[in-house]
């Protein structure tokens, strides 16, 4: 670990310094690391390297007289903190390189003379922006391919009835994202987001009101082709109605019910026509439908002919997306099944993100705890019994919902993925709970998880944000197809007609 180290007299335990804090240079950040000199230093695995060198500091041995708790460590005189790289030769003898360390653990510094004990390493925190960037290029590419083809850009309508300062954010970051690719947006303001004035006086509008006739609006421009509606405005039932007001030709949030039931029965590949019939499968019976999809996802992603991929959740979507670039689905196993083999915990059931998170978590093989205020529920689409006669299933055409009597706590020891959708302050899922190297998601505006959580996780994902508004935006581009495709078969129709 040290490049040009020179070692002592074996036998000796002896100390050396290093600086614990970033960008920090203050003798009092220094913390004293014992290494045995008859391994060297290869004990200090409590130590990551970063490659930066602060600088040479002299070190004297350690008499056994001399109390270990205050060794005599002596800093050569007038020494200056260089850069890397530092001159060759060196010039002092029973010297050390100094390099800049993090420390692993807090709890334990280093391994002990007395011990030996070396603290576990903490997990890599993850960034969304370069899961995101994965996507983006595709993305600019099939917009341009798009306006060039439209002869206008693709336009994205974002509906703002509240007052809520989350939701003002979001939308701002919508509207600095779409510039940025190549998307039109347009923000309508109604209710409480439209403040008007009458002399000097602002007058803030009632939240809520006027957001199903914009809605509507948006359904009717043909120039219009995807609406975003910044929830929660009523919360409950009156926000699913509104949800199933946007029409599912220009729905980029995937919240209509057509698509939720799609997701629920693992129906990955869809006729656009069939958004029109009052049922979601149009004049094709279900099962038909289902068994068609699972011989198709058993070799690849590949819509068969005729069809197209299904919307799915905006959100939930960028979670599974997240998944696969932390490694979780296992991409030697067959599409629709990659997830086989891990077990996750998703906490928090809401009709928006945790319910159609954990359908779509236990429809790609996982087995999913989906934790609720008042209840825990297994999803799975393995059998959980071979009480059928023959052959043993090796799984159902979509998952299965059942009661699970498990505590959150023994969930959460088996879960090899934790995902976290509380929007409260004061919740935290405690980190002694988790399993060690798994892989926690944050998905909450508020930080569900305690600072401590990559002493356990191997990989921690803060939020998803980013990934989420680029699969927005590819939901939008699925849906100028599916328009497309419905125009063409409207023409089809017109000419046979005639």
């Amino acid at each position: 670990m040290f490049a040009g180290s020179k070692r002592f007299p074996n036998g000796l335990t002896h100390y050396f310094t290093i600086c614990t804090k970033p960008n920090s240079y203050n003798l009092r950040s220094f913390k004293k690391i014992a290494v045995d000199s008859d391994r060297g230093i290869s004990d200090a695995k409590s130590i990551r390297f970063t490659g930066r060198r602060l600088g040479h500091t002299q070190l004297q041995p350690v008499g056994e007289s001399q109390s270990v708790e205050s060794p005599r460590i002596q800093h050569r005189p007038n020494t200056q903190f260089y850069p890397y790289p530092y001159p060759y030769p060196y010039p002092w003898e029973n010297s050390l390189d100094i390099y800049y360390y993090h420390l692993m653990s807090t709890q334990s510094a280093a391994p002990t003379a007395e011990t030996g004990e070396i603290p576990a390493p903490s997990g890599k925190l993850i960034k969304a922006d370069s899961i995101a960037a994965k996507f983006r290029s595709d993305i600019e590419q099939t917009i341009r391919e798009r306006t060039s083809s439209a002869g206008r850009k693709p336009k994205l309508v974002g509906i703002l009835a509240t007052d809520s300062k989350p939701s003002e954010s979001y939308a701002e970051f919508t509207q600095k994202t779409c510039d940025s690719i190549g998307v039109d947006f347009v923000l309508k303001r109604v209710g409480g987001a439209l403040v008007t004035k009458e002399g000097d006086q602002e007058i803030r509008g009632v939240n809520g009101e006027g957001v199903e006739e914009a809605i509507i609006e948006a359904n009717e421009d043909s120039n219009i082709d995807g609406i975003m509606v910044y929830y929660p405005i009523f919360g409950g039932l009156q926000d699913h109605y509104l949800q199933q007001v946007v029409s599912p030709f220009k729905d980029v949030e995937g919240l209509h019910s057509k698509f939720h039931f799609h997701l629920y029965h693992n129906v990955r590949f869809i006729r656009p026509k069939t958004l029109l019939s009052s049922s979601p499968f149009g004049s094709i019976s279900p099962s038909s439908v289902a068994a068609a999809n699972t011989k198709s996802i058993q070799q690849d992603d590949t819509p068969p002919p005729g069809t197209v991929k299904s919307i799915i959740p905006c959100t939930p979507l960028a979670i599974v997306k997240c998944l696969e670039y932390l490694g979780v689905y296992n991409t030697i196993l067959s599409y629709g099944d990659r997830a086989y083999g891990k077990t996750i915990t998703v906490i928090n059931r809401s009709e928006v993100v945790g319910r159609p998170l954990a359908a779509l978590l236990a429809n790609d093989g996982a087995r999913v705890f989906s934790v609720d205020i008042d209840s825990i529920q297994e999803y799975t689409k393995r059998p959980t019994s071979n009480t059928n006669a023959g052959p043993r299933r090796l799984y159902h055409p979509r998952h299965v919902v059942h009661p699970c009597s498990n505590t959150l706590e023994e969930c959460l020891a088996l879960s090899d993925v934790v995902i976290s959708a509380v929007p409260s302050v004061n919740y935290k899922v405690k980190t002694a709970n988790l399993k060690d190297g798994c892989v926690c998601v944050n998905i909450s505006s508020e930080k569900n998880f305690e600072k401590e959580v990559r002493d356990k996780a191997s990989l921690y994902l803060p939020s998803v944000g980013k990934v989420t508004i680029m699969m927005l935006l590819r939901n939008l581009m699925r849906l100028c197809q599916y328009q497309d495709i419905l125009r063409e078969e409207n023409s089809q129709a017109s000419v046979a007609s005639v």
